[in-house]
């Protein structure tokens, strides 16, 4: 279950939206500035996360993006499975099609514990935690994507 550079770089944008006062929009080109990312692809990353309910997307001169929920109420599994797609939880370790109790790949069952641990740490970890150690200066929001899971346990 390793992720995209397309959920590393929605996780840092949404964190960095957490950091920011809660009504107002940030635009996209500021965002992609801070995390250095490029701007017409977190444009469709940010338009992907907005249909999928996680921000408002404002058009126009004082447009821009902005959570729909707070912090405490987003987690990054709602996150994953909007950049990596409903099956992100069910896709075997080894590349299988196909891997189930029924049809299992050599690690299937030592890998069944691990990303249910997983599974679990990604839907207690809110976007609020991750926001508020980037705040205090615990991490460097660029730091997020690359130890994502290290980061999160803290």
């Amino acid at each position: 279950m390793l992720v995209s550079r397309t959920s590393q770089y929605a996780v840092q944008a949404l964190i960095y939206m957490a950091t920011q006062p809660s009504a107002a929009p940030v635009l996209n080109k500021d965002i992609a500035s801070r995390l250095g990312v490029p701007a017409p692809y977190l444009a469709k990353i940010l338009q992907s996360l907005a249909k999928g309910n996680l921000l408002f997307s404002f058009r126009g001169r004082l447009g821009g993006f902005c959570l729909r929920e707070g912090g405490d109420k987003i987690t990054l599994m709602q996150i994953l499975l909007l950049t990596e797609g409903p099956t992100f939880t069910q896709t075997c370790l080894l590349g299988l099609k196909k891997c189930s109790d029924e049809t299992a790949c050599p690690l299937h069952f030592r890998w069944a514990p691990v990303k249910k641990k997983i599974i679990d740490l990604l839907e207690e970890t809110t976007l609020e935690k991750l926001a508020k150690a980037v705040e205090t200066g615990k991490y460097r929001l660029a730091d997020v994507p690359g130890n994502l899971f290290d980061e999160i346990k803290a």
